[in-house]
This record gives C-alpha cells, sequence and structure tokens, in this order.
C-alpha cells in the first residue's frame, strides 16, 4: 500500500512537472520558464515518472497480488521489502534537492553522452546517487519477489500451477537482476566522465 500511495504522490509531481513543460510549449515565446529551468523540468520529469512513479506502482501491485495468489501470509523477507520502499522517499529527497542547487542538472532524463559529461555540475552527482538508491531499491524487491514465489507458495502449487502475473513478476525479477547493475556501471561511468 505504501509502494501505491508513493507511486500516486509522485505521478502526481510528475504529472505537474509536465503541466509545466505544455504550458512554456503553449504558446511561442511565453517565457513561462527560463530555458535552464525547462531543460531541468524534462530531465526531473522523465525520472519521476519512470524511476519513482512507474517501477513503484508495480512493485506495489507485485507487493499486494503475489502473497494473494500464491497463497503466502506476506512477502518472504518483510524487513527487506520495508527497506527497500524506505530507499524510494531519499531517493525522491535528492532528486528533488537537485531544483536548489546552483547548475542543477538539465540534460535529460536519459543522460545523453555530450550534456551529461560536458556539464558535470555538482547535482549531478546528486542525481546519479538517487539513480544508485532507485536500482538497490528495485534490487531488493526482486529478490525478495524470487524467495516468496521459491519458498512460500501453499502446499500442492508446484511452480507449473502458479498464476501467469506471477509467472511474469518471477522472470521480471531475474531480469532486474541482471540489469540494475548494468544501469549502476554505467551512470557510474558517467559520473567518472
Amino acid at each position: 500500500t505504501l509502494y501505491l500511495l508513493f507511486s500516486l504522490l509522485m505521478f502526481f509531481i510528475g504529472g505537474i512537472f509536465a503541466l509545466l513543460i505544455r504550458a512554456e510549449l503553449f504558446q511561442p515565446g511565453a517565457r513561462l520558464l527560463n530555458p535552464e529551468l525547462f531543460n531541468q523540468m524534462t530531465t526531473l520529469h522523465g525520472l519521476v515518472m519512470l524511476f519513482l512513479a512507474i517501477m513503484p506502482v508495480f512493485s506495489g501491485f507485485a507487493n499486494w497480488m503475489i502473497p494473494l495468489m500464491i497463497g503466502a501470509p506476506d512477502m518472504a523477507m518483510p524487513r527487506m521489502n520495508n527497506f527497500a520502499f524506505w530507499i524510494l522517499p531519499v531517493a525522491a529527497i535528492l532528486i528533488f534537492s537537485t531544483l536548489f542547487m546552483d547548475g542543477s542538472a538539465n540534460f535529460g532524463w536519459t543522460m545523453y553522452a555530450p550534456l551529461s559529461t560536458t556539464y558535470g555540475p555538482a547535482s549531478t552527482d546528486y542525481l546519479i546517487l538517487a539513480i544508485h538508491l532507485m536500482g538497490l531499491s528495485s534490487l531488493m524487491g526482486a529478490i525478495n519477489i524470487i524467495v516468496t514465489l521459491l519458498n512460500l507458495r501453499t502446499p500442492g502449487m508446484t511452480m507449473m500451477k502458479m498464476p501467469i502475473f506471477c509467472w511474469s513478476w518471477f522472470v521480471t525479477a531475474f531480469l532486474l537482476i541482471g540489469v540494475m547493475p548494468v544501469l549502476a556501471a554505467a551512470v557510474t561511468m558517467m559520473l567518472m566522465d
């Protein structure tokens, strides 16, 4: 439930960023935002919607539905699940704090190399740390999902009798375990560049 409420709040904040972007583009030459703030809004909108809204809402549904579908009382490691959630508000605070720093991260949410490597204010370091924290949260959630699906199925439910939703999260969890270290390595290399 915390994942879903947090995602709702982040959807709202990311939507405000999107409205500011659209308000600037509504009329040519409107100048509601200065160019640097416009690029900051674009960067933050992408990161907030992807890492703080969409991914946590999926994790929230998985944490809610998987125990119900396999007959488990809860996820296998509730403390790790709790820690994985509480990393997200810390990452959100780090991301939003870049708005108030001199030279905020304004190179787009994809962080392509020419802009992200030539323009390197201190806020970039905070943004990269936040991405590492969000990746750690996803990694811990994925491990918890795998352990839950392997160990807490109700008696008589084999792997082949699990619902397709559980199977899709089983595969997704392995994909997250494979992808998150690569993301961490990529943004660390960008930091070192």
